[in-house]
Formats: structure tokens, sequence, C-alpha cells
């Protein structure tokens, strides 16, 4: 017989029988998916944000069908995804309230006091690790875009040399958040009229050497409020959105202005 035959032949029959055992393997081995989960996962937007919170939506899939995790997981799907997984799990999804991230800190270019020009690399964990800056504040925005950087949605900008957010694009998937090496940006209900725009645990008197618009802890705002919704903690204040029913009356008498209308 030809040697090329038989080396095709042989060849052939080789893979031929790893195949089959290929297969046969995979069917011992293979994991069994729950179709909910299969269903649910088709829902999710597919952007592994992680801001739900698990490591990403195959993540967050799971953990519905397991009831480890709510229908109104996924921020950035909000209320049309969660609906559509809780007719899958057959439970009610309820109210979502919608979140967008916030920025505490309102000493741009303008109110806060200039302390060098910074030449390095444009990212703030480098920034902040050098203990380089801009700004004499310790506690203000750096300025050098590293939540821009992060953020999928171009929700958020650099603004007269701090960050600020398009609460229209933001899905609140918290990547801002994690990437902010002090922590200025927190997740907060959209329908939050007010907020504090402020972030130094200073004193009064140290707050306004570096900054116009900072949090003095005058506590001038809690005398204020009728619904104890707002209260200065480690100098700053901070507001109960679950009390706050927007009168407005803190941002009307905070002396510093630091108590902000979002936009």
């Amino acid at each position: 017989m030809n040697p090329i035959l038989i080396a095709t032949l042989l060849v052939s029959l080789i893979g031929l029988l790893i195949g089959v055992v290929l297969v046969n393997v995979g069917r011992k081995f293979a994991v069994e998916v729950d179709e909910k989960e299969i269903a649910v996962r088709d829902c999710l937007p597919g952007n592994n944000c992680g801001g739900c919170g698990y490591a990403g939506c195959d993540a967050l899939a799971a953990a519905i069908v397991k009831g480890e995790a709510p229908v109104t997981g996924c921020p950035v799907g909000g209320a049309p995804v969660a609906e559509k997984i809780g007719h899958i799990m057959d439970i009610e999804a309820g109210e979502m309230v919608h979140t967008a991230a916030f920025v505490k800190c309102s000493g741009d270019s303008e109110k806060s006091i200039h302390l060098a020009n910074y030449i390095g690399i444009p990212d703030c964990q480098a920034a902040a690790d050098s203990g380089l800056g801009t700004k004499s504040c310790p506690y203000g925005c750096l300025g050098l875009g590293s939540c821009v950087k992060a953020c999928p949605y171009d929700a958020i900008h650099i603004v007269n040399g701090i960050a600020k957010v398009n609460r229209a694009r933001c899905m609140s998937c918290s990547r801002c958040v994690s990437v902010c090496p002090r922590h200025l940006i927190e997740i907060i209900p959209d329908d939050a009229v007010y907020a504090v725009s402020c972030s130094n645990p200073e004193r009064g008197p140290a707050v306004k050497k570096v900054c116009q618009a900072g949090c003095i802890g005058c506590k001038m705002c809690e005398r204020q409020c009728e619904f104890d919704a707002i209260h200065v903690i480690d100098n700053v204040a901070r507001i109960d959105y679950s009390k706050c029913t927007r009168c407005g009356k803190c941002a009307e008498k905070c002396p510093t202005k630091v108590i902000t209308v979002r936009f």
C-alpha cells in the first residue's frame, strides 16, 4: 500500500480517536448551567464594570439566580433590565432609584489656593503617591483626570481644575469611585437636589487657609434642618438622603456655600 495513503489514514484515525475522547471527557466534566442564569445573563448589558459589586455580568447573573443578589443588582441596566430579570425570576422588581456619581469637592481653580505647577504623569494616583499636586488642599480633587479615563460612558470631565459629573450620562458603574485616590466620588440618588461639595476633615481655620469653598464645620446646616437630615461628622456636613426633603434651608444658610445644587 502507498506509504502516503497509510500515513493519511493513520493520522485520520488518530484524529478521530482524539475527537471521541474529547467529546466523552467534555460530557463527563461538563458544568451544568441553570437556564435561568443564561436568561438573566442575556438581559445584562455585558459591560463587566463591577458596579454591582460582583466580578462581572456572569457573576451577577449567577448570584441573582442563587438569591444572593437582588434583581435590581445592575446599576447600569437600571429599571428596564431589573423588570426583565424580575419576570424571569418571577419576582417583583419594585421601584429602582436611579443613582449617579458626585464629586465631593468645589475647590476649582478659582476657589482653591494654587500651590505649584505639576509636571509629571497625568494620573491622580501617581500625583497622590508622590505627595504632589497643584492645589494646597490635601483632600481636594487633583484634577488630573484618572476618573475621566476610567469612565466608559464619557460622563465625567475636568472643568476648571476639578472633576464634574454629567448625571444624564452617568450609569453608576463606580469605576470613577474606585480610581479616585482621595475618595472624593460617591454614588448618591440621582434625584438628590443638594450635596456637600467638600471632603476636608480639618477644622474651619485650616480649611479656609487652603480653599474658599470648604466646609468649616460650623453646624449652621444642622440648626436649619427641621428633618434631622444633615449632620456635621468629622468636621464635614453629610446629608442623609432618606430624610432630606429638598427644602434647601441648609444650602441657603451655609456661609461658604459648600452645599450646592446639583445641575
